[in-house]
């Protein structure tokens, strides 16, 4: 018959993919009993909000019912206290330069598919903001597919050190820019890395960099829900996500796992941007190149603000070809701007350190 060490054992093979180590090691397996063919246990996670916590659960409850004599599985789940991840975790570790950067608002742009434009919504925001007299900085977290450098700048500009940590890349007009981008000797080089790799990226692009001080940083991620994304969401101080979609309806399906991610790990949707949304005819008809809008829709649907319909506008692709897309007029990015910073939260949510 199966024995409380078998039980055990049963949950040493189930593993937390972030850390790679099994629930039992991380100590996230907790009073574990066994009576009467029913097993019991409370799965600690480090927050109630984890994406994977569904992915551990069914496999410690499969791993269990699979022991001769166990009938039925009971997990209880709950958060660890502070003093319990520290010892797991440890104390997080500070980057170089992060105790001299003070920035105020960390917000992310995220898209559910590549294509939408995410990037030069990003960056014509940035542009926007600081044309407001506000203080800007682009960190793109996009490692594998940097466009920000392109779009902002002409030359290919390297950072250098200091000994507050790594000094960004100033536009023209003087917004601050981090990318892996400016960093390769060839700008044309692949960055061909495993997801840690690309996290610990990010996070040095966070805590390496010496951002001085901002009013907004504005952080353009890559497509999709991948380490990238999640990294930024668990370890980065975020005021909120602004989700980036286009009239198809495969977009409108994409942005809702992009959404349904930030919402699992409680990050602020401060509003939906529907790009390409139409084209303005020499008459003055809107033309709707990629079928009618549903961001109206789709904003309801989220309760979360429309913040901006924006129209295609081929001096966008134009001027970011070739890195001037500072001179753009970006009038239709005011009613944005407008929009967007009376629902900004003051206080960041606080990142998880996993």
């Amino acid at each position: 018959m199966t024995t409380l060490d078998d039980v055990r054992h049963a949950l040493d093979q189930v593993i937390d993919p972030d850390l790679n180590k099994s629930i039992l090691e991380l100590g996230m397996a907790r009073d574990i009993t066994l009576e009467q063919g029913t097993v019991k246990f409370t799965l600690a996670l480090t927050t109630l909000s984890c994406p994977l916590r569904n992915q551990m659960s069914q496999d410690a409850r499969e791993r269990l019912l699979a022991l001769e004599g166990v009938k039925d599985v009971t997990i209880e789940t709950r958060e660890m206290s502070a003093d319990e991840k520290k010892q797991i975790f440890g104390e997080p570790e500070q980057g170089a330069a992060e105790a001299f950067n003070h920035i105020k608002h960390v917000l992310a742009v995220v898209s559910g598919k590549g294509g939408v434009g995410k990037s030069s919504v990003s960056a014509l925001l940035a542009i926007t903001l600081h044309r407001r007299g506000y203080s800007v900085g682009i960190l793109d977290a996009d490692i594998t597919g940097p466009s920000i450098p392109k779009m902002l700048l002409q030359d290919n500009q390297h950072p250098h050190t200091s000994q507050m940590g790594i000094v960004p890349i100033e536009t023209p007009s003087g917004i601050k820019v981090m990318s892996i981008n400016l960093l390769l000797a060839d700008p044309n080089q692949a960055v061909i890395w495993r997801g840690p790799l690309i996290a610990g990226a990010i996070k040095q692009f966070w805590g390496d960099v010496y951002w001085g001080e901002l009013d907004y940083l504005i952080i353009d991620l890559p497509p999709g829900t991948s380490d990238a994304s999640l990294t930024v969401m668990q370890s980065l101080p975020l005021n909120g996500i602004i989700l980036v979609t286009t009239p198809q309806s495969l977009a409108a399906m994409v942005v809702r796992k992009a959404a349904s991610m930030a919402d699992q790990l409680s990050i602020p949707l401060l509003g939906i941007v529907e790009n390409m949304s139409y084209a303005e005819c020499k008459c003055g008809e809107r033309l709707e190149v990629f079928g009618p809008s549903h961001a109206a829709e789709l904003a309801q649907e989220m309760h979360i603000p429309l913040l901006a319909r924006l129209a295609i506008d081929p001096a966008i692709a134009a001027l970011g070809d070739n890195g001037a897309l500072e001179t753009y007029a970006a009038d239709g990015f005011a009613e944005l701007a407008d929009r967007l910073l009376p629902v900004i939260p003051e206080e960041a949510c606080t990142p998880l350190q996993n």
